[in-house]
């Protein structure tokens, strides 16, 4: 099937930094377009998947399962790691537990994450009836265009196949067993009122990940899409900070690890007679460098 105008996936070429930016459940690359562009448009290279079952009609969706969503990420942030030395991940929803499963399994190949209104767990009675429901109830409504702001609506499916519900609960359950392998900073925004993942989910996910680096962000004038509402320019802005603190912080700490190997290599040559004896005026002019004096 054709792809739903706006529901294209978008990648864009930019400098080291890379981010990968994960959409929702039903949803499409639309949610996160206007993030990925403001990103990209500070020089930064952006890849932004449409997952498989997306963006085309919801059949499409039925026969899918998160194997299917998460390879196809996995997929991307390996590509970025080729072509980026540093990586971030991040994603709206479903999106975010996507991107927290990556920060788990990828370790120090991811640099940091960033999550909007993550999900954690498919809430509700019916969630715990999915296994056999499923086998009699095809779909149920869709959950998409949960948005404050007036006149903006989500690009996503009207129903929702209770298949790929019952797989998108396997796949939360996965990945909170998996929170305490994070150890990444963590960017975590979510809205005050959200009428699709409840704010519950977000402080699960911020008691379990073992990150030491954690911001936490209440967005008070959106609701679950907040990358197309009223607080996204906030969104975009954080993300943006966030990502140019650690990056100046790694290229920092590199410096100072690479003088002081440098040092260490001197101190070691001329221990063995190999160069002049150090004088307290070379081991001052290095520490200028080191401290940029």
């Amino acid at each position: 099937m054709p792809v739903l105008p706006g529901a294209e996936p978008y990648h864009h070429e930019g400098g080291e930094v890379g981010v990968l930016l994960c959409h929702g459940f039903t949803g499409s690359p639309q949610s996160l377009r206007p993030w990925a562009e403001y990103l990209a448009a500070r020089g930064l290279t952006v890849a932004l998947p449409l997952l498989p079952g997306h963006g085309t009609r919801w059949e499409d969706l039925r026969p899918t399962g998160w194997q299917d969503w998460y390879a196809e990420v996995d997929r991307e942030l390996r590509a970025l790691r080729e072509r980026c030395a540093h990586v971030f991940v991040a994603g709206l929803s479903m999106g975010g537990a996507l991107a927290l499963r990556l920060a788990a399994k990828h370790g120090d190949a991811v640099d940091g994450v960033m999550v909007v209104n993550p999900a954690n767990k498919v809430h509700g009675p019916a969630a715990h009836a999915l296994p056999v429901l499923r086998h009699f109830v095809p779909t149920t409504k869709g959950i998409t265009s949960d948005i404050a702001k007036e006149g903006v609506e989500e690009l996503g499916y009207s129903h929702v196949p209770l298949h790929a519900a019952h797989s998108l609960r396997n796949f939360l359950r996965l990945v909170d067993g998996e929170l305490p392998q994070v150890t990444q900073p963590l960017l975590l925004l979510h809205s005050a009122r959200d009428h699709v993942v409840p704010p519950v989910d977000s402080e699960r996910v911020l008691g379990r990940v073992s990150s030491t680096d954690v911001t936490e962000i209440l967005l008070e004038q959106s609701h679950h899409v907040a990358t197309l509402d009223h607080d996204a320019d906030r969104i975009f802005k954080e993300s943006h900070t966030f990502v140019t603190r650690l990056v100046s912080a790694s290229v920092t700490e590199s410096e100072a690890e690479s003088v002081k190997e440098s040092d260490a290599e001197s101190v070691q040559q001329s221990d063995s007679g190999s160069v002049g004896q150090i004088g307290p005026g070379s081991l001052e002019q290095r520490e200028g460098t080191a401290t940029g004096g």
